[in-house]
């Protein structure tokens, strides 16, 4: 009698063992499933901001040929910095040329012609001729910096 209750405890130990494993691989295989179906939801959701990218890259690159800036940020046309009381070379020589005085190439560097064209405008405004681009010579010049007149 021992031994058939002893067999028959065996056989239940047994089939809650087997039931139980059952049990955790379904779960194990239900998780599987959930993982899998999230990472092909993140994956459409990934090729969707990959064409929302490329549309808004293309519209970028539009907007930016029309205003004159590549692709890359890369401004193409002259921007001149915002006008301080003090002007740098630069915004001399382009005022320079706008008012119609001939600086030479627009470089930031105090050449010679530079010069020249900083005395032939003094001269025509009844400024100081120095060569020097100072307060009053700027207040008269700065005009030119944005517009052409001669």
């Amino acid at each position: 009698m021992l031994k058939k209750i002893s067999a028959y405890l065996v056989l239940l130990i047994f089939m809650f063992s087997l039931s139980g494993c059952a049990t955790a691989r379904k779960q194990s295989d239900l998780q599987m499933q959930g993982l899998r179906n999230q990472i092909s939801a993140l994956e459409i959701e990934l090729q969707t901001k990959d064409e929302e990218i490329i549309s808004l890259r293309e519209a970028l690159a539009k907007a930016g040929e029309e205003k004159g800036i590549s692709a890359r940020g890369i401004v193409k046309t002259k921007v001149v910095p915002e006008i301080k009381s003090r002007p740098n070379v630069k915004q001399a020589q382009l005022a320079l040329k706008n008012a119609g005085f001939n600086p030479g190439r627009i470089d930031g560097k105090m050449g010679r012609q530079t010069r020249e064209a900083i005395r032939a405008f003094q001269r025509e405004n009844n400024l100081a001729v120095d060569g020097r681009v100072g307060k009053r010579t700027w207040a008269l010049l700065r005009e030119y910096l944005y517009k052409k007149i001669k």
